[in-house]
């Protein structure tokens, strides 16, 4: 068994308002269709945590002259794929079972 201690990946990421919005990274996949990230919002304090905080944000990776944007997914048949992908993948990554 590993000692390794867990680090995630911060994201960081400025909206079109110029806001800051701070994400952990728990997933990227590629596909035919492009490339996503799977993005779970950090509250800005721990007494700050909400339901929302717990919502899952998939975003398609975009690049435009060099630089790279995260995008939401507008196709719904195109985010419906890719979110089952996710979803299949971190639960087996996480262990958990979806509740009914």
């Amino acid at each position: 068994m590993s000692n390794e201690e867990y680090t995630p990946d911060i994201v960081s990421i400025i909206d079109e308002e110029g806001k800051e919005h701070i994400f952990e990274e728990l997933d990227r996949i590629e596909t035919d269709s492009g490339r996503y990230v799977a993005l779970l919002p950090l509250p800005e304090t721990p007494d700050k945590i909400t339901d929302e905080d717990n919502e899952l944000i998939i975003l398609k990776v975009e690049e435009e002259n060099g630089e790279t944007y995260l995008c939401p997914i507008e196709d719904d048949a195109e985010f419906n794929e890719v979110g089952m992908a996710f979803e299949e993948r971190l639960a087996e990554m996480f262990d958990f079972e979806e509740a009914e």
